[in-house]
């Protein structure tokens, strides 16, 4: 089901809370593998999505939001209007703008997300948990904001190549091989469709798309970054914002199991163009 972009941006809220109620283990060395790699494996979550202020003695948190006078109510205007503002934004050629603005203007339809379609790679960002293995990485993705299906990856790491038919073939997260620089996993991905955007305000993307994520562990936090090459598109590769999770230590974590999503609003939206 459709649901309103104040649901799908509350998720960071919904995370945070449930990290900070973990009982996250402070800073340590950074644990490896038999194989000398750092370990990956465990639940993540992020920690840079909203700022705790301060808990009373009954474990009452208050939190900061990027909403005007810190009310819910006002996040989902006040979010259209930051995204706008971020100075990290992709560099498209020319001949793209106009279907680009446009898109951002209809988004509440045009938005893949919102018709129960996959966020993809790298809009769906870091995995919420990992397990890995001496020859694969697996990254498991919760359902976000109760729009699009949970998501997994299975990422080989075992010194293998991308075939000619991973390339020509397309999905959604494309296909992706990943290799150790140092401490840093590098997962190459590359096969994808077009239907996917690469950002919230209409940032689409060809099928030759390539995306480059890097991961490296310190302590119990994890970095995630992801740059996207598209030549056709872009006139230079654009890196993401970079993404840092905290290692959910609580042995009864668990993934909620989301209901299935069905598009149901369309029909009865008033303003289909209104993004905030």
């Amino acid at each position: 089901m459709r649901k309103s972009r104040s649901n799908a941006l509350a998720i960071p809220v919904v995370l945070a809370t449930l990290a900070l109620a973990a009982g996250f283990a402070t800073a340590q060395e950074t644990p490896r593998t038999a194989d000398g790699h750092p370990d990956l494996s465990g639940y993540w979550l992020p920690i840079n999505a909203v700022v705790r202020d301060s808990t009373d003695d009954a474990g009452n948190i208050d939190f900061t939001l990027p909403a005007r006078n810190n009310d819910i109510g006002n996040f989902e205007k006040d979010f259209a209007v930051l995204e706008r503002a971020k100075p990290n934004k992709p560099l498209y050629r020319p001949e793209h703008w106009d279907r680009i603005q446009n898109l951002d203007w209809t988004g509440l339809t045009a938005d893949p997300i919102f018709d129960c379609r996959p966020a993809g790679v790298p809009r769906q960002g870091p995995p919420h948990k990992i397990v890995q293995t001496p020859t694969e990485i697996v990254f498991l993705y919760e359902r976000r904001g109760n729009i699009g299906p949970a998501m997994f990856r299975v990422i080989p790491t075992d010194g293998r190549e991308h075939l000619p038919a991973q390339i020509n073939d397309t999905s959604w997260h494309g296909y992706g091989i990943g290799h150790w620089e140092g401490d840093t996993l590098v997962i190459e991905s590359v096969g994808f469709n077009d239907e996917s955007w690469i950002g919230w305000t209409g940032y689409i993307h060809s099928w030759d798309m390539k995306v480059t994520e890097r991961i490296r562990r310190e302590g119990n936090v994890i970095h995630w970054e992801a740059t996207v090459e598209d030549p056709e598109y872009l006139l230079e590769p654009w890196t993401l914002d970079p993404v840092r999770m905290r290692l959910n230590t609580d042995p009864n974590a668990f993934f909620f199991d989301a209901t299935p999503c069905e598009e149901r609003d369309a029909e009865h939206m008033v303003e289909p163009n209104s993004r905030g």
